[in-house]
C-alpha cells in the first residue's frame, strides 16, 4: 500500500511540474508530499525564548545587519529587508532541516529598505524616501540594478521616522506609510503633509484619480490616503479589504500616557488624531468612543475637534512601540512589540504578542513570544534581543525578524508537543 501511494504521489508530482512549466517560466510550484514541519534540534533560542503552547522557536537564521520586514516569495523562500546593508537578502532551507542553508543577497544599494511584497511576481521594496519595484527579467534569482525600478521616489526623509513600509491594496494600488517628522511638531514643523501619513498610489507611481485629497492646492496631499498617524511601521488588508495598521503614540506624558494604539482600522479620508488628540481608552475600545485632547499641542483652523479624529480599535500600554503584524489563519494576529528604550519607571517588554479577534475586532491581547530581556527592569533598547517583522507562511510557519541581534526566528505549530 505504501509503495502504491509513493508511486502516485510521484506521478503527481511530476504531473504537476510539467503544468508549471507549461505556464509559469519563472517558478516551479511543488506540492508538499508531507504535512509534517520540521523542528530542528533545540538551540540557544529554544533555551532562551518562551512561546506560547503547541508552537516551538528555533533560530533560522543568524549575522543580518538590522533585519526589518519579510515576505514570502512566489517560490516560497524567505526574503528579508536587511536595512542595516541596504539590501534584500533570500533565506533558502534547500536541505529542508528548518534552518536557512545561506544568506542570499538578491539586490543591493537600496538605501534605508524597509518592507517588502510580492505582487504578480515582481517584488515591491520601500527605503527611506523610495519605493521600488524589482523584476527577475532573465529568471537568474536576483535583481541587477537594470531590473530595480523607481516606482515613488522624493518622500520626505528629514528627522525622525525614518522607515517606509509599502503594501499593495486588493484595489491594485501601492500603500505608503510615512512617520512624523518629530514627537508631537512642539518646537518643530511638520511641514509636509504626506508625513504621519499612509499615502495612496498607482503601481506606476502615480496619484488615483479617487484619493480623498486629489485636488488638494497643496500637490504633496494629494497622494495622502489617511493622516493624523505619527508612525504606523506597518499595515495589512485582510480579506474583507480593510487595512488595519499599527501605529507608535508619542512621548513626553509620561510612562502611561498616551495608550499605544495597537490597531487603527485605516480608512479614507479619516484623521487619526496625532498630534492634536488621542485615543484614551484601554484594550478594546468601545463603539462610539471619542479621542481625547493633547493639550501640548494647539487646535488650529483645520482641524478644530477630537470630534474630527477616529479611534483606534484596539489599545496597549504606553512604550510598546509595535511594528511588524501578520494575521494567522484563524484572524488573530501577531505583532512584533519593539519595546521601550526611554520608560522611566517601568519599561515595557519587547515580544511578539497575540491579538485575538471575535467577529471582525480585537478583543484581547497575549504574549506570544518572550524573552528577549534579560530582566523585568532592561530596557528594549539594551536587551539581548528586539522583534522587529513578523512573517506568517502558507504552511503556517512563522518567521519573526530580531533587528538588535540580526537573527531570524521560526516558530513551529507543534499541537504534539514535540
Amino acid at each position: 500500500m505504501a509503495k502504491r501511494w509513493l508511486f502516485s504521489a510521484l506521478l503527481l508530482l511530476i504531473g504537476l511540474v510539467g503544468v508549471g512549466l507549461a505556464q509559469s517560466p519563472q517558478y516551479i510550484f511543488l506540492p508538499f508530499i508531507s504535512h509534517t514541519l520540521v523542528i530542528p534540534d533545540p538551540d540557544e533560542v529554544s533555551a532562551r525564548l518562551q512561546v506560547a503552547d503547541g508552537y516551538v522557536a528555533r533560530q533560522y537564521a543568524a549575522g543580518l545587519n538590522r533585519p526589518r520586514l519579510m515576505a514570502i516569495g512566489p517560490d516560497g523562500m524567505l526574503y528579508v529587508a536587511e536595512r542595516g546593508a541596504n539590501r534584500i537578502v533570500r533565506l533558502p532551507d534547500q536541505t529542508g532541516d528548518g534552518r536557512a542553508d545561506e544568506v542570499i543577497a538578491v539586490a543591493t544599494n537600496l538605501p534605508g529598505v524597509h518592507s517588502l511584497t510580492w505582487h504578480d511576481g515582481d517584488l515591491y521594496a520601500a527605503g527611506n524616501a523610495t519605493v521600488w519595484r524589482l523584476r527577475d527579467n532573465d529568471n537568474n534569482g536576483s535583481f541587477s540594478s537594470d531590473e530595480v525600478t523607481v516606482i515613488v521616489t522624493g518622500l520626505p526623509n528629514d528627522g525622525g521616522h525614518s522607515t517606509r513600509t509599502a503594501r499593495i491594496g486588493p484595489d491594485g494600488m501601492l500603500y505608503v506609510s510615512v512617520g512624523s517628522k518629530c514627537n508631537i511638531t512642539v518646537g518643530c514643523s511638520e511641514g509636509d503633509p504626506r508625513r504621519a501619513a499612509i499615502l495612496r498610489y498607482t503601481l506606476d507611481g502615480d496619484i488615483p484619480d479617487d484619493n480623498p485629497f486629489i485636488n488638494d492646492p497643496d500637490p504633496r496631499r494629494r497622494a495622502v490616503w489617511a493622516e493624523g498617524l505619527r508612525n504606523s511601521v506597518d499595515f495589512i488588508f485582510l480579506p474583507d479589504g480593510r487595512l488595519w495598521a499599527t501605529h507608535n503614540g508619542s512621548d513626553g506624558l509620561g510612562n502611561d500616557l498616551p495608550p499605544e494604539e495597537v490597531v487603527i482600522n485605516v480608512e479614507r479620508g479619516r484623521h487619526y488624531g496625532w498630534p492634536y488628540c488621542y485615543t484614551a481608552e484601554l484594550g478594546p475600545v468601545p463603539v462610539g468612543a471619542q479621542e481625547v485632547r493633547d493639550e501640548r499641542v494647539p487646535l488650529d483652523q483645520t482641524f478644530t475637534s477630537c470630534a474630527q479624529a477616529t479611534p483606534a480599535l484596539f489599545t496597549e500600554l504606553a512604550h510598546y512601540a509595535p511594528l511588524g503584524l501578520d494575521r494567522l489563519p484563524d484572524g488573530d494576529l501577531l505583532i512584533a512589540y519593539h519595546g521601550s528604550w526611554n520608560a522611566d519607571d517601568t519599561p515595557r517588554d519587547c515580544r511578539v504578542q497575540r491579538i485575538r479577534v471575535s467577529n471582525g475586532v480585537p478583543v484581547s491581547a497575549e504574549p506570544f513570544l518572550t524573552g528577549f530581556r534579560d530582566h523585568p527592569q532592561q530596557e528594549c533598547g539594551g536587551a539581548w534581543g528586539r522583534p522587529a517583522g513578523v512573517t506568517i507562511a502558507p504552511n503556517g510557519v512563522i518567521f519573526v525578524s530580531d533587528d538588535r541581534n540580526g537573527n531570524i526566528y521560526r516558530i513551529v505549530p507543534n499541537p504534539g508537543g514535540q
